[in-house]
């Protein structure tokens, strides 16, 4: 532990760092291990945001902590584009195999999901020799400048930091509450007016939003999507920076689409829970696209930084070896029963949602269903004070999102349950 108090860093922060780079608690953390983490004056806290969704395989887990200090000892920079090493091919080789579609596939590495998301954009051109992208509402790609532009969510990533690179447009995005019929409407009406579909380098959509409220994109919508970028030659993108790894029941969300229907896309991004909290960040697909660039058109200096490589083998073992998709698939059905069952005692409960382990529950008055952004913060504000970290999101600021890691203890689940019953009904 520190010798300082919250409070006495508190006030160091607000001097030695931007009001930009806001935080949610205020506390500052000191030691974590699997779903649990202290903060520097020794008090405990139940992780259920899990760094937005990359502790998937917990805190410090013994595997990935082994892998690191065992690269650790070997050498910890090279620049792969220099000196390469042979595990960033086998990691290339694994995510190349696992993600779905028989096809020939390849994948790059990075080392932030807006590097992914933009390299991935990067490809798209490359390939088709066309500028224009279509994204979608409530979307969350990043906050590097192309990424925002991409993002469909104003405060607070867009405002303030305008003009926006040109050819973004957006669409509705098509979950269980949008017809699919509005959405097809709204693309019909973009290449009527604003963008000719030859001009369309690059169709991007989350399987799961994240940042937009865990809205599930409809199974319809995943076909008619391919569909229409067969027929006019666009690169379909599924951005499962947050869906990926075990948090919606499967390895990717986009297995869940792939199983009912057999649809795939052709480029995926992937980060967060990748590496355990090691920055690292992939785009894998097919392999005629991902050769589009020429020699140095892609990479990084610190791209698939060998200790980030190290740590991911060891998830992707982990996730194998702990059935933690299974796991949280498990776990996650049992939070929105847990969640369901409390909508008789706290009315502002609206909707809940997800998909496997990535659940949300969005509150609204019940006056008039109107988004009630004011109890959200007061159910988060009451968790924090009992030890739960929670996330919100949402376009409207009105979702409870929950992710907790998957590889949770039981006891530790069950306290999390009764401290958010708690704080529901105190909220």
């Amino acid at each position: 532990m520190s010798d300082a108090t919250n409070a006495e860093v508190l006030a160091r922060k607000a001097v030695a760092t931007p009001r930009g780079v806001s935080v949610l608690a205020p506390f500052f953390a000191d030691r974590a291990r699997g779903a649990e983490l202290w903060d520097i004056e020794g008090r405990r806290y139940i992780d259920f945001a899990g760094g937005i969704a990359v502790m998937n395989v917990g805190h410090g887990h013994p595997r990935v902590l082994a892998a690191i200090e065992a690269q650790l000892g070997r050498f910890t920079h090279t620049c792969y584009q220099v000196a390469p090493y042979e595990s960033y091919i086998a990691l290339a080789e694994k995510l190349n195999d696992l993600t779905p579609g028989g096809f020939p596939k390849k994948t790059a590495f990075f080392s932030t999901g807006a590097e992914a998301v933009e390299n991935a954009i990067k490809i798209a051109r490359a390939h088709t020799r066309r500028s224009g992208v279509i994204a979608f509402g409530g979307a969350f790609h990043g906050r590097t400048l192309l990424a925002i532009s991409l993002t469909g969510k104003v405060q607070p990533y867009k405002a303030g930091f305008g003009p926006l690179p040109p050819e973004i447009y957006h669409a509705p995005f098509p979950d269980e509450r949008t017809p699919l019929a509005e959405v097809r409407r709204a693309v019909d009406h973009l290449f009527r007016a604003d963008i000719e579909p030859a001009r369309v380098a690059a169709v991007i959509f989350e399987p799961v939003q994240g940042e937009g409220g865990f809205n599930v994109i409809r199974t319809e919508a995943v076909q008619w999507l391919r569909e229409l970028c067969d027929q006019h030659g666009i690169v379909l993108v599924a951005d499962e920076i947050q869906t990926g790894f075990g948090r919606t029941g499967r390895l990717f969300a986009m297995e869940h689409f792939f199983e009912r229907t057999g649809v795939t896309v052709d480029l995926m991004t992937i980060a967060k829970s990748l590496a355990a909290g090691i920055p690292l960040s992939a785009v894998t697909g097919r392999a005629e696209i991902m050769d589009a660039p020429a020699p140095g058109g892609l990479g990084g200096t610190y791209a698939g930084n060998p200790l980030a490589i190290a740590a991911a083998h060891a998830v992707i073992d982990v996730m194998a070896t702990e059935r933690l998709p299974e796991r949280g698939a498990a776990l996650g059905a049992r939070l929105r029963t847990f969640v369901e069952g409390l909508r008789g005692q706290v009315p502002q409960i609206a909707d809940v949602r997800g998909l496997g382990a990535m659940v949300a529950v969005e509150f609204a008055r019940p006056a008039d269903g109107a988004p009630d952004v004011d109890f959200t913060k007061r159910v988060q504000a009451a968790a924090l004070a009992r030890g739960l970290l929670l996330l919100t999101c949402g376009v409207n600021a009105n979702v409870m999102r929950f992710l907790f890691p998957l590889a949770i203890e039981e006891p530790l689940f069950e306290e999390a349950l009764g401290l958010l019953r708690e704080s529901l009904l105190a909220a």
